[in-house]
């Protein structure tokens, strides 16, 4: 027997978590997720995230993530991000979120590569998973919202334009539909598809290849963003550790297999990445080192106590000696194409987070942007779609269409995952060949 929902969430991240929060509390709204709630991105983002700390700060702010974007950035998404971003801080902190503070009190900051100011809060160096963590707590109150894990995505239940709800596959393998009002798409990016990748490997981008089924409008899917710093290890079943661009924000230094510095560490990450694939490529190497010891003892243990911890265990010392780091996947500037509000082309549905492509980030993301973005967006289509009670799904022409499917359909095609995933990476190679462009230059992980 189907489910019927108002409002039904793929994904457990920050922006479905805060899109649920900020949903009217007389709405049954579903939350599903592939995994463990935890096991989404939003827990893993160490950095922190940009506010506008005054009205000061805007113009600073707006031209570095910009530039970073090489201007191919949406201005309006860029000036709503920047203009909510002290009110979500408000909120956050409302939640119990524990944001670093100086001694009297008030919010400290710190800077990332790209950055020309001190403008990101930051809790040590688990700034994802102190937000996202208290999103979740706030979630679990709510008498409204039931949390579904381990319940998979497959695919929309669409006809006409219209979404009515999706298929899912649950925790006993069984399949099932889950009809709703307003479909709400918040399930991360696609890191899993990479051998070198700081996501969770759970992240293979399934809803794009869905909405390619469907023709719901995709944009910019060959924007991918290659993290310059991660911990080198030959052992890539697992996802790739990053070490945080505040790191290098704090004083961190980059070396060539001779201890010698050969770039501007604070520089936006595609222009740093391909610095230190240049060295790598003249030395022979397949890595260089990180030098955290300018920033001293007491500001490394305390500002970075995760990453140091990670360190130790992988057989180095921060405190007395280099790390090896090398650039991997990171993160999804493209997606799902959505408007201000978070709408996609087919009604009914929204996309929101990594899994969206609002234009706010352009060709390249700026650090500590990506929290923020998913929060913005994440409320700003929770008000549209408290604002519009009229513009709903059927529910009678949903509980028909999910009638009318086969689950045994589901359960008997095998390859399904397979399929999805090569849909996104040959779309990405058809996107990249018809612009002309190289692809990231990290290998495709095999399934």
């Amino acid at each position: 027997m189907f489910m019927t929902t108002d409002i039904l969430i793929v994904g457990s991240g920050c922006a479905g978590l805060y899109c649920a929060l900020k949903l009217p509390n007389d709405k049954n709204i579903t939350i599903i997720t592939k995994r463990e709630v935890e096991k989404s991105d939003s827990f893993l983002a160490q950095g922190g995230m940009c506010v506008m700390k005054s009205e000061d700060d805007f113009d600073s702010y707006y031209e570095d993530t910009m530039k970073a974007g090489h201007y191919e950035n949406d201005p309006d998404a860029v000036k709503q991000m920047i203009l909510e971003s002290p009110k979500v801080l408000e909120d956050l902190i409302s939640y119990g979120a524990d944001f670093h503070r100086n001694e009297d009190g008030s919010l400290d900051y710190t800077r990332e590569g790209g950055h020309h100011e001190k403008r990101i809060v930051f809790h040590e160096d688990q700034t994802g998973r102190e937000i996202t963590s208290k999103l979740y707590d706030k979630v679990r109150q709510l008498s409204n919202v039931k949390i579904y894990e381990f319940t998979k995505m497959v695919d929309l239940i669409v006809e006409d334009n219209i979404c009515y709800g999706a298929v899912v596959r649950k925790p006993d393998k069984t399949f099932d539909t889950i009809t709703a009002d307003v479909t709400v798409l918040a399930s991360g990016g696609i890191g899993g598809l990479y051998k070198q990748s700081t996501n969770w490997r759970n992240l293979t981008g399934d809803a794009l290849a869905i909405s390619m089924k469907y023709g719901i409008k995709l944009k910019h899917i060959n924007y991918i963003q290659v993290h310059p710093t991660t911990f080198y290890t030959e052992d890539t079943y697992d996802r790739t550790f990053l070490i945080s661009e505040s790191v290098r924000g704090e004083g961190a230094l980059i070396y060539d297999k001779n201890m010698n510095r050969f770039t501007d560490e604070l520089a936006p990450r595609d222009v740093l990445t391909a610095e230190i694939r240049k060295q790598m490529k003249t030395d022979g190497t397949k890595h260089v080192w990180e030098d955290m010891r300018p920033i001293g003892s007491e500001e490394l243990n305390s500002h970075f106590p995760y990453i140091v911890n990670h360190c130790r265990e992988a057989g180095y010392n921060p405190e007395e000696e280099c790390i090896p780091v090398a650039p991997a996947q990171h993160y999804f500037m493209g997606g799902i194409d959505v408007d201000l509000k978070g709408h996609t082309s087919c009604k009914c549905l929204y996309a929101i987070g990594e899994t969206a492509c609002n234009g706010v980030h352009g060709r390249n993301r700026l650090a500590s942007n990506s929290l923020l973005e998913s929060l913005v967006w994440g409320e700003q289509a929770a008000f549209d779609i408290s604002n519009n009670p009229d513009k709903v799904a059927d529910r009678a022409k949903g509980e028909e269409l999910a009638s009318a499917l086969n689950m045994d359909d589901y359960a008997k095609d095998v390859d399904l995952s397979k399929r999805y995933r090569e849909m996104v990476l040959n779309e990405i190679d058809r996107v990249n060949e018809a612009e002309g462009l190289e692809g990231i230059g990290i290998d495709i992980r095999e399934m």
